[in-house]
């Protein structure tokens, strides 16, 4: 098990940027998949982005493909998640979430099993 605690959120006017951390408990961040997902008021949660264990693979929303950038740094076990040219419609609680045992990148949030508590990001119009 690892815990998962998310930093960096808040609020941002359109257009603007915002760097979110996911910083993880343990020293075996390397053993995980990562990913990154978002939930808004009254919508169910969704695929961010996600990253292989040694940050080769990546993978992209295509709502957020060539504006976020997903990153690892595994020395300093922490997750990243550039968010440049944000939109209103980016407004949502941010969580990142670990898988352990998965082969692939998983793009579904049942293919992970550790989840951050999350962190809310708002866009102003």
């Amino acid at each position: 098990q690892v815990q998962l605690v998310e930093s960096g959120g808040g609020l941002v006017q359109a257009g603007g940027s915002l760097r979110l951390s996911c910083a993880a408990s343990r020293r075996t961040l390397s053993t995980y998949i990562m990913g990154w997902f978002r939930q808004a008021p009254g919508k169910e949660r969704e695929f961010v982005a996600a990253i292989s264990r040694s940050g080769d693979i990546t993978y992209y929303a295509d709502s957020v493909e060539g504006r976020f950038t997903i990153s690892r740094d595994n020395a300093k076990n922490t997750l990243y998640l550039q968010m440049n040219s944000l939109k209103p419609e980016d407004t949502a609680v941010y969580s990142c979430a670990a898988d352990g045992g998965g082969v692939i990148v998983g793009r579904k949030a049942n293919d992970y099993a550790n989840w951050g508590q999350g962190t809310q990001v708002t866009v102003s119009s």
